[in-house]
């Protein structure tokens, strides 16, 4: 059912893209391309091992957890289209790292940086995309 929940949302977001130009377009596609491949290996996967009689695990030990990954990626999502991708992305990923344990503030700070540094100097400077600047600060 995961599998298959993956494929349909996956497949919803791949849609948009097509309206984007190539360049723009190439990251997010190949992304959401991989992740249908996963599932559709996860769903085949699954179906084998259901065949030979396997009863099938649950898929995790910590369903609120997986929840509030979730909860985190659409508030990101959101967060993206109103503030934009720089400043969204600067506040998630140390966010995340403290939710999920990391609490070393240099260390938070130093990824943060080289993260978004990073996605900087290849898709902003090297390539010269623009990100979303998001609604609050005009596109």
């Amino acid at each position: 059912m995961t599998a298959l929940g993956i494929i349909v949302v996956a497949a919803g977001f791949l849609a948009p893209t097509y309206d984007l130009r190539a360049i723009s377009a190439l990251l997010p596609a190949a992304m959401l391309i991989g992740l249908i491949l996963l599932a559709v290996a996860l769903l085949i996967r699954d179906q084998r091992k259901a065949s030979a009689g396997v009863d099938a695990p649950p898929m995790t030990q910590a369903p609120k957890r997986v929840i509030g990954a979730f909860l985190l990626i659409v508030c990101y999502a959101l967060a993206t289209d109103f503030i934009g991708f720089y400043v969204s992305t600067a506040l998630t990923i140390p966010l995340v790292a403290w939710i999920f344990g990391y609490r070393n503030p240099l260390g938070l700070l130093i990824a943060t940086v080289i993260v978004v540094g990073t996605i900087w100097a290849i898709f902003d400077f090297g390539m010269s995309q623009d990100f979303p600047t998001g609604r609050f600060w005009g596109r």
